[in-house]
C-alpha cells in the first residue's frame, strides 16, 4: 500500500513538472525567457548582478516591455508593487543596459521587464501559501492507507457479508457531494446576505483555513475511534484482522470529516492559485496543487519512518507494527491532528501576510481586503 502511494505521488509529481516546465506555452509571447522557470531563473540573476547598484525611489527607471516582448495573454500586466524591492534591481535600467540596446536586442539575463519581475514576485508570495498545504495532504492520504488497515482490524461483518475495508472511501464521496451542495446553496448565499455586499460568501484562503480545522476533526476523530477500537481487540491475536468487536461503521465521522475537508481546502486551493497565478502562468497554480498533493505522500511515508524508528525501541513494536492491536496508531493519528494544528497557526500568519495581485484593467474579488479577515 506504501508502494502505491509512493508511485502515485511520483506520478503526481511528475506531472505537476511537466505543467509547471511547459504546460505555459501557449500562454507564452516572450520568446527570449523560454519557460517559466528560465523566467524565474532570470529574474534573480538579473537582481543578483546588481545587488551593488544604487536605485533611485520611483517606477521611471524601470523597464517596461513593448507588445511583441509582453508576457501576458491578454495584454493586462501587473501593478507594480512594493513587496520584494531587491527583485526590481531586474527591471533597473543601467548605462551598460542602455549601450546594450543601441547594439541590439537587450540580454533577459541582465534586464528583464517589471511585468516579469511582478511575476516572479507572485510566485514567491504563493510558496508560503502552498508549503502549509502540503501538511493537508498528508492528512488526506491516511484515508487511503492507514484508515483502510485501521478498517480491517475492525468488526466488518453484516449477517454472512464481509464489508471491504477500502470500500468506506464511498462515504469520503458522499460526503463531498454533500458539502459541495451545502457550500454553493446554503452557506455561500448565507453569508453574502450576512455580509451584504456584492462578494461571495468566504474567500479562498478563508476555506482553505476551514479545510484545516475539519482535517484537524477528522483526525482526533481516527485516533478516538483507534482508541475504542484497542480496547475492544483481542490482544493475542496472530493477525488484527477483524479482531476488534468494534464495528467498522465508526470509522464513518473521519471519512465524512475528510470529505467535508476537500471541499473547503482542495477546491478552494485550486481557485486560489489558479485566480492569483499571472495570466502568462496560468498552468502554475494547477502545477501547485498536484505537487501539492504528491509532496503530501512523501511526507507522509517518511513521517511514517520516523515514527516507527523513534517508536521502536526496548523490544517495543512501535506505533504502527503489522499487527495493529500491538501498537498506537492513535497516537500516530493525534499527532497528525496536532501537526496540523501548527501549521493552521503558521498557514494564518501567512494568509494574513499575502497580498493579492492586481492586475490592470481588473479588479479582484474583495480586492479591498488583501489578507486573510478572520
Amino acid at each position: 500500500m506504501w508502494a502505491l502511494g509512493f508511485w502515485a505521488s511520483t506520478a503526481s509529481a511528475f506531472a505537476g513538472l511537466v505543467l509547471f516546465l511547459g504546460g505555459t506555452t501557449r500562454y507564452r509571447h516572450f520568446k527570449p525567457t523560454g519557460n517559466p522557470l528560465s523566467r524565474f531563473c532570470q529574474v534573480i540573476v538579473a537582481a543578483t548582478k546588481k545587488w551593488r547598484v544604487e536605485m533611485p525611489p520611483g517606477e521611471e527607471n524601470l523597464y517596461v516591455a513593448n507588445g511583441k516582448e509582453s508576457s501576458m495573454n491578454s495584454g493586462r500586466k501587473i501593478l507594480h508593487t512594493n513587496g520584494f524591492k531587491f527583485l526590481d534591481r531586474a527591471a533597473f535600467i543601467t548605462s551598460r543596459d542602455l549601450k546594450d540596446q543601441k547594439q541590439g536586442p537587450h540580454n533577459p539575463w541582465h534586464l528583464c521587464p517589471i511585468s516579469q519581475v511582478e511575476e516572479v514576485k507572485c510566485i514567491l508570495r504563493l510558496l508560503p501559501i502552498w508549503l502549509c498545504t502540503i501538511i493537508y495532504s498528508v492528512v488526506f492520504t491516511q484515508m487511503a492507507s492507514l484508515f483502510v488497515e485501521q478498517g480491517a482490524a475492525m468488526k466488518s461483518k453484516i449477517s454472512d457479508f464481509q464489508i471491504p475495508p477500502a470500500s468506506m472511501s464511498s462515504f469520503d464521496i458522499v460526503s463531498v457531494a454533500v458539502f459541495i451542495f451545502l457550500y454553493r446553496q446554503v452557506i455561500d448565499p448565507l453569508l453574502s446576505r450576512i455580509k451584504k455586499t456584492g462578494s461571495k460568501g468566504l474567500t479562498e484562503l478563508q476555506r482553505m483555513g476551514i479545510g484545516l480545522i475539519i482535517a484537524v476533526l477528522a483526525m482526533v476523530s481516527a485516533g478516538i475511534v483507534e482508541c475504542y477500537r484497542l480496547k475492544y481487540a483481542r490482544k493475542d491475536c496472530t493477525h488484527c484482522e477483524g479482531s476488534s468487536t468494534l464495528s467498522i461503521f465508526w470509522q464513518v465521522p473521519q471519512y465524512v470529516f475528510i470529505g467535508a475537508s476537500e471541499v473547503f481546502m482542495y477546491v478552494g486551493q485550486l481557485e486560489f492559485f489558479n485566480a492569483q497565478a499571472p495570466d502568462g502562468l496560468k498552468s502554475f497554480g494547477s502545477a501547485l496543487c498536484m505537487t501539492s498533493i504528491s509532496l503530501g505522500n512523501y511526507v507522509s511515508s517518511l513521517l511514517v519512518t520516523m515514527v516507527m524508528k523513534i517508536s521502536t525501541t526496548d523490544n517495543m513494536p512501535g506505533w504502527i507494527p503489522g499487527n495493529l492491536n500491538k501498537g498506537h496508531l492513535d497516537r500516530f493519528y493525534f499527532l497528525l491532528a496536532g501537526l496540523t494544528t501548527m501549521d493552521f497557526i503558521v498557514y494564518i500568519a501567512c494568509a494574513k501576510w499575502y497580498k493579492n495581485i492586481k492586475l490592470q484593467g481588473k479588479c479582484l474579488e474583495n480586492n479591498e481586503k488583501d489578507g486573510f479577515e478572520v
